[in-house]
């Protein structure tokens, strides 16, 4: 793939590639001029569907689809809220868009909230970005100065304003319906679907939540064409008519144990070992990879044996992942324990939980109370056996929760322990020779917090 030209990177090593004055000169804000003197709100969804677009933001729902569920008969007022949120471990893909080349992302917000007739949208920013919060909010003025935003934009009828607010730092707020309810001032309990936000979200009216990467695809996508967009990435399955394929290009976040960390563009679709060794620079140390997340923590992982899959919306399905999610790979290496591993990424979803299920609310907090059991020494074979039955009993997949937290808390759980298990069992018969066997409960909760 040496010979892909980046389209969402493009702009970010230019000089001051985050003012208005470099993103102009570059034929920023073009496509916009263009789409609203030639298309329709219609006609832009139309090319979104036709592109197959699919959300970035984990899910990798149709973006077209998604504005189509919008009530034509609605008297509106419509809203866009712009998950920004990125609390995705592993992930910092909208981080580098929104701090480099934040006009990127308000012409790809514009052109949506054109399309969905929106006249006001909300950018949802994870409080933990400060640099990302200066920029958008200096090329948010920006706008408004020279008439991209405001009343009448261009000449036209359509009006928008744009609003940036920042999270309080919860996980949660990823989930769309937590967002939206966070946005209005209240304790961010995602909501029982339906409705949907496409019918009722923000303030009860029509809502649509896309992810900040998803929206920038939307503005090349209507400055290149539908046809630019599917020849680039993964074709659909001919034999799964479910499949609507895995096309554009894609933003991967790289981390942990390599040479060369860092965000790199590319067509959907790249094996996970190409990724790594072309773009990473390999693992560091000249080591081996143990396990790789393929798409944030939430993805679950996969051995060493399964890298040469692609890293598309199918591809990380066929070895026992979530999913693509948001493509935040994490790289371990071979001296890295699965133990650790497991216990930080359930200490993470544990302390995240936002306690409203009762499934996630206990299993999450029951998860890692036999971890901390089993890395003090008290660990039974028995417990692996029950961590797994947690993790297949709950979330969105198994029906018991209402969002999907609880099932980015099972993944990891379900891949590490069936996929390295025997680490697992090694490491209780060695610290724990004489109760590895042991069926009846531990001792109370004195063990649970050594």
């Amino acid at each position: 793939m040496a010979d892909y030209e980046p389209v969402l990177l493009a702009n970010i090593h230019k000089e001051g590639s985050h003012r208005l004055a470099v993103y102009e000169a570059g034929g920023g804000y073009r496509t916009l001029r263009r789409v609203l003197q030639e298309r329709s709100p219609a006609g832009v969804i139309e090319v979104i569907r036709a592109s197959n677009l699919r959300g970035r933001g984990g899910a990798g729902f149709p973006t077209g689809l998604k504005w189509s569920f919008l009530p034509a008969d609605h008297p509106g007022p419509f809203y866009m809220c712009v998950n920004a949120d990125e609390s995705e471990p592993g992930t910092f893909c909208n981080r580098v868009q929104m701090e480099l080349d934040p006009h990127q992302v308000i012409e790809g917000i514009i052109l949506s909230c054109y399309a969905t007739r929106a006249n006001t949208a909300y950018i949802y920013l994870r409080y933990e970005y400060p640099l990302a919060l200066e920029r958008l909010e200096t090329a948010l003025a920006e706008c408004r100065d020279k008439g991209y935003l405001g009343k009448n934009i261009l000449g036209h009828d359509f009006s928008l304003d744009i609003h940036v607010h920042r999270g309080a730092g919860a996980y949660i707020c990823g989930e769309e319906t937590g967002l939206i309810e966070s946005l209005e001032g209240k304790r961010a309990w995602p909501r029982i679907k339906p409705p949907f936000p496409a019918v009722e979200g923000l303030f009860r009216k029509p809502t649509v939540v896309n992810n900040v990467e998803t929206l920038t695809c939307v503005l090349h996508i209507l400055d290149r064409g539908a046809d630019w967009f599917k020849s680039i990435g993964t074709p659909s399955d001919p034999k799964n008519p479910r499949d609507p394929g895995s096309y554009g290009p894609k933003l991967y976040g790289i981390s942990g144990h390599v040479e060369r960390p860092g965000l790199v563009e590319l067509p959907l679709g790249v094996p996970c070992r190409e990724l790594i060794e072309e773009h990473a620079g390999g693992l560091r140390q000249g080591r081996r990879a143990k396990a790789v997340v393929p798409g944030g923590l939430s993805t679950g992982v996969m051995t060493e044996s399964e890298l040469d899959i692609p890293l598309d919306f199918s591809g990380p399905l066929r070895v026992g992942c979530l999913g693509l999610g948001t493509a935040g790979v994490i790289v371990l290496d071979e001296t890295y324990s699965m133990i650790d591993f497991l216990h930080n990424s359930c200490r993470f979803f544990a302390h995240e939980s936002c306690g409203q299920c009762t499934p996630c609310r206990e299993g999450t907090h029951w998860a890692v109370a036999m971890l901390q059991r089993i890395k003090a020494g008290r660990g039974r074979l028995k417990d692996l056996d029950l961590l797994l039955e947690i993790a297949d009993n709950i979330g969105i997949i198994p029906g018991t929760t209402i969002c999907g937290l609880a099932d980015g808390a099972a993944w990891p759980i379900k891949t590490t322990l069936r996929k390295f298990r025997e680490e697992f069992v090694d490491h209780i018969k060695q610290t724990n020779p004489g109760g590895y066997t042991a069926q009846s409960p531990p001792p109370a909760m004195a063990l649970v917090h050594k």
